[in-house]
């Protein structure tokens, strides 16, 4: 379980494997100087929904359980950039399957 850090205030605790894809998107839309919001939920330690609006002005941290970084699934990356760019903004989507490479058509 990792923990994504904003301002040095408020903190989630995120799975690994979705800060990993979290953290493409939201550093792909900090770089194009793109500002949003970000919703979560958790529900485990009964906190309810927590709605936060990222700034590249604000400190962010992103902090792993783990060692190694986990195989990124484009179709998640993607679906995240479709919420991202919602009017409600960014929040965790169900991870859709994997999408096959399609073959390079032969000459």
């Amino acid at each position: 379980m990792g923990t994504l850090t904003y301002d040095s205030k408020v903190t989630a605790s995120i799975d690994d494997r979705i800060l990993s894809h979290l953290q493409i998107v939201m550093l792909a839309k900090l770089r194009r100087g793109e500002s949003f919001a970000f919703t979560w939920s958790e529900k485990a330690n009964g906190l309810g929904r927590t709605t936060i609006w990222i700034h590249s002005a604000i400190s962010l941290t992103f902090q792993y359980y783990g060692g190694k970084s986990p195989i990124i699934n484009p179709a998640w990356v993607q679906a995240l950039v479709r919420s991202s760019n919602s009017v409600s903004g960014l929040e965790i989507v169900p991870e859709p399957p994997a999408t096959a490479a399609k073959p390079e058509p032969s000459a």
